[in-house]
């Protein structure tokens, strides 16, 4: 006996047909897009690298110009003067005279020093001033204004006696007393205005002031380990 066969048909429906063109269509628009992004990425890195090259030469320029000013502005920087104190005295203070007040008068010797290699220093009118406690016992013109060259040196000497040096008994006293314990100090101040000079160009004036602290021995000398010493420097 005979079975009956079934045939199945099979129908190709949208969903099981395969589109082979709109595949290739797809490959050839990616194709496309990454070309256009290979190109696009390689023009933008091209432009970055350039920009990149124009910085870093830029930068380097700004650089050594700036290292060059900088070199410039340490050779052409102004050094302010040195102050230098040699030799002070009060010849009478070392005689212990309870009436040296009556003649007394003092000497000084310092020297003012240039360090700078390009740049002169003009001064104004010089005056110092002798300070006991902070109170001003004597006051005297030095120099008429000057200009003194790069590396130069100049002496600044002089004499304090009669109206200069305002010493009363009550004063000397004090001073007999503070050489008894050893040492009169004293202080010196130099004041002037002064002018920075290279070639042409001047600068503003300044106010400068030198202070040298000093004391006075037994013999009325200026103590050994204050010989030479240095005096600061400063502006107002």
């Amino acid at each position: 006996m005979s079975t009956p066969h079934h045939q199945i048909h099979i129908q190709n429906t949208p969903d099981n047909h395969i589109n082979l063109g709109g595949v290739m269509d797809r490959r050839q628009v990616r194709r496309h897009h990454n070309a256009e992004y290979n190109k696009h990425h390689a023009k933008e890195s091209l432009t970055t690298r350039v920009s990149k090259l124009i910085c870093a030469v830029f930068l380097g320029i700004l650089f050594i110009v700036g290292l060059v000013l900088f070199i410039l502005w340490l050779s052409l920087r102004p050094h302010r003067p040195r102050f230098h104190i040699h030799e002070f005295s009060i010849p009478s203070l070392g005689l212990a005279d309870t009436n040296g007040f009556s003649t007394a008068q003092g000497t000084f010797n310092l020297t003012a020093r240039n360090p700078n290699i390009e740049i002169g220093i003009y001064y104004d009118t010089m005056n110092l001033t002798l300070y006991y406690k902070d109170q001003i016992i004597a006051e005297t013109p030095l120099l008429f204004p000057f200009y003194q060259s790069p590396k130069n040196t100049a002496i600044i000497y002089g004499t304090l006696s009669g109206p200069t040096l305002k010493i009363d008994k009550a004063r000397w006293m004090q001073f007999l007393a503070a050489r008894k314990r050893g040492a009169v100090s004293l202080k010196l101040d130099v004041a002037s205005s002064i002018r920075f000079k290279v070639k042409t160009w001047g600068s503003r004036r300044h106010k400068m002031h030198a202070n040298c602290e000093i004391r006075v021995g037994l013999n009325g000398m200026l103590l050994p380990s204050d010989k030479g010493k240095r005096c600061p420097v400063y502006f107002s």
